[in-house]
């Protein structure tokens, strides 16, 4: 208990409390602090719910942990991160995407409108620099940034690292390559310091109003690679497909358990009648697929990523033109020679490995990470047509009053809040 109250008095913010009987009860929430706790705690993921305990994800498992939020603490926090500017934005989508650097901690965040108030969902992310041997990755990833034109894809299920291999691939460009590199992500999650590579980021709804413009304007920015955050939508698509095809290393992300999975996706997010030319397209500029997932190693006290990589061979692109999708699982199971990985051969790749990266404390802390000056939330160009009605408060979401007791889920619940919850760790 004592531990986590001197966290919470961290950077000179001091957050009164009382102690009741078994849990914290808070007179003033920082966010902050739960930030710095969670990290303390090795959680990749922290949720905040008006009415119900802190909840964080550590190794895969969800657990809460003392008492239930305040709604009003966390409409505040809201506020605080949005900014004023942007809160009608929020009053009108009801959601709302950022990332900022708290506590030197770099944090992806979704704030959203639930039934009990308002919520956030927070990404702790890396804080050490990532790269190919900072992750744990097989070395064999860099064989793809020799190209100069074509489409990396890396995929995977939420939360299986394909933001920090991504990352880790536009470093390694960085570090070694003088060329134009242009990622549009929703929102920033990794920021870089330009070191041979010439470095643009443009953040969706701060910086562009949508992937498709960014997409549009990187055409005639003369970039040499372009990174999309997430492929979400078919246009964004045949966005990424067509700069991909004109010249441009395009390196982006979608959602599958599988390498052929990720392409059959793209395909079929397109009507019927264009699926044949698309399937052509994208087997004329693939470059390679990187579909990942997490697993915790006990030994070394981390998540390492686990990879299937395919390599578009001829049989692989005449399988994609034919819409085969499913003759590329044995050509990958079969193409070790040509650079392929199977989930299994690179498990087993990783049972032999000896050399590991493990990041040290003050690393996963984030004690060593400044602050990287990423510039407040602008105004959207709706806006700046609009006059700001004079001083009159937007109006607040209101939470819910009531919470049944029999509608509430119990996740994991840790009894003695965030100090007994460290202990178990140790």
């Amino acid at each position: 208990m004592e531990r986590f109250a001197r966290m919470l008095e961290m950077n000179g913010r001091r957050v009164c409390m009382q102690l009741s009987a078994r849990n914290l009860v808070y007179s003033r929430m920082n966010l902050q602090a739960f930030i710095a706790a969670a990290r303390e705690a090795g959680a990749s993921d922290l949720h905040l719910e008006p009415g119900l305990p802190a909840a964080v994800r550590i190794r895969g498992t969800l657990r809460t942990v003392g008492e239930s939020v305040p709604a009003n603490a966390l409409l505040e926090i809201a506020k605080e991160l949005i900014g004023s500017s942007q809160w009608p934005v929020f009053l009108e989508r009801r959601s709302f995407d950022l990332s900022r650097t708290l506590h030197g901690i770099r944090c992806r965040i979704n704030i959203l409108q639930t039934s009990r108030g308002v919520g956030l969902a927070i990404r702790l992310l890396s804080s050490f620099q990532a790269s190919i041997e900072n992750l744990n990755l097989h070395p064999d990833l860099k064989r793809f940034l020799g190209h100069t034109t074509g489409l990396l894809l890396v995929s995977g299920p939420t939360g299986s690292g394909k933001s920090s291999t991504l990352a880790a691939l536009i470093q390694e460009i960085n570090l070694a390559e003088t060329r134009h590199v242009v990622t549009i992500e929703s929102p920033i999650e990794y920021t870089f310091r330009p070191r041979r590579a010439y470095l643009r980021q443009r953040e969706v709804g701060r910086d562009t109003p949508s992937f498709e413009q960014a997409l549009l304007d990187a055409l005639r920015e003369d970039p040499d690679v372009l990174m999309v955050g997430e492929m979400r939508d078919p246009e964004t698509m045949r966005l990424t497909l067509n700069a991909a095809e004109t010249g441009h290393l395009v390196l982006s992300t979608v959602h599958s358990s599988t390498c052929v999975e990720a392409l059959q996706r793209i395909v079929s997010a397109f009507p019927a009648e264009i699926q044949n030319n698309v399937a052509a397209q994208l087997a004329d500029c693939l470059v390679g697929v990187v579909c990942q997932r997490l697993q915790f190693r006990p030994d070394l006290n981390i998540r390492v990523p686990e990879c299937e990589i395919l390599v578009p061979t001829h049989p692989v692109k005449h399988f994609i033109r034919s819409r085969e999708f499913f003759k590329i699982v044995s050509v990958i199971e079969t193409g070790a020679d040509h650079g392929m990985w199977t989930f299994q051969r690179y498990r087993t790749w990783l049972e032999r490995r000896s050399n590991w990266h493990i990041p040290s404390r003050s690393q996963v802390l984030g004690e060593d990470v400044p602050d990287d000056g990423i510039p407040a939330v602008l105004t959207p160009i709706k806006a700046t047509l609009e006059p700001e009605p004079a001083s009159a408060p937007a109006a607040s979401p209101s939470p819910s009053s009531a919470q049944a007791k029999e509608g509430r889920i119990e996740i994991e619940p840790v009894e003695g809040g965030w100090d007994e919850l460290l202990r178990q760790l140790k």
